[in-house]
């Protein structure tokens, strides 16, 4: 059940402690993908896995800007440092709890905000009245294409779920300026902090590799792995807080 579409008598009456928090970003991702690829994924994998769960679900609306500074040089790129992204997640972490929904998910759809995501998820869990825990829907998906960046995964997800977003026409511009690979590496370590540095449009790996038919196996796979989740942190009891 969707926070931003719901009334407030509505949200009165739905009986669960289970949320889930979308966490997007406003990134580039290439010619071809919207900055919103990120936050429009992760809202799609949750409300997928919402539908699909048993027990009532609450889902948040998701954070927009996250940590992107990575992808600076590209034109409305949007970001926060960790810290305020942290503490950003854990006021709206705590104000669901406030209402009951206090065993929370957060959905995440950017790679950049997974250590933020863990560290905060911890920091809840240790001192607040809630239970959290981060879930990278990409890293919950079986694909033979690689992950990238604005790649086959992401604008599959978006072929799928938000088809009118991808720019179809711009999908040989993305695979011929992009890169094969994120990073700019010396034996194993990344000489690059920044996206421009390694990729000239912003693309990692060959959107075209992807469809909208690999799409739906990618929402159904992390759908289905968030569902499984949802049960794991419904029975789970946390222990006491410090």
């Amino acid at each position: 059940m969707r926070v931003s579409s719901s009334t407030w008598t509505e949200l009165d009456e739905v009986d669960t402690d289970l949320a889930l928090l979308p966490v997007g970003s406003t990134e580039q991702h290439g010619p071809h993908a919207p900055l919103g690829t990120d936050t429009l994924n992760a809202e799609a994998v949750a409300d997928a896995a919402a539908e699909r769960h048993d027990d009532p679900v609450v889902v948040a609306p998701a954070v927009p800007v996250a940590v992107a500074e990575e992808h600076r040089r590209f034109t409305g790129t949007l970001w926060t440092d960790e810290s305020t992204f942290r503490d950003y997640v854990r006021d709206v972490v705590g104000s669901l709890a406030s209402h009951g929904w206090d065993r929370v998910v957060l959905v995440n759809g950017h790679g950049g905000n997974v250590p933020a995501l863990r560290e905060v998820a911890g920091t809840i869990v240790r001192h607040d009245d809630a239970y959290a825990v981060p879930f990278t829907w990409f890293d919950e998906v079986d694909a033979e294409v690689s992950m990238g960046h604005g790649g086959p995964l992401e604008t599959s997800l978006l072929q799928h779920a938000n088809p009118d977003t991808v720019r179809e026409d711009r999908l040989d511009e993305a695979a011929a300026g992009g890169s094969d690979r994120w990073g700019d590496w010396q034996g194993r370590v990344n000489l690059a902090f920044d996206s421009h540095e390694f990729t000239e449009n912003g693309v990692v790996g060959d959107p075209r590799e992807g469809s909208a038919d690999l799409g739906e196996e990618l929402l159904d796979q992390a759908a289905a792995a968030l569902v499984d989740l949802l049960d794991a942190v419904a029975e789970r009891d946390p222990g006491p807080r410090a």
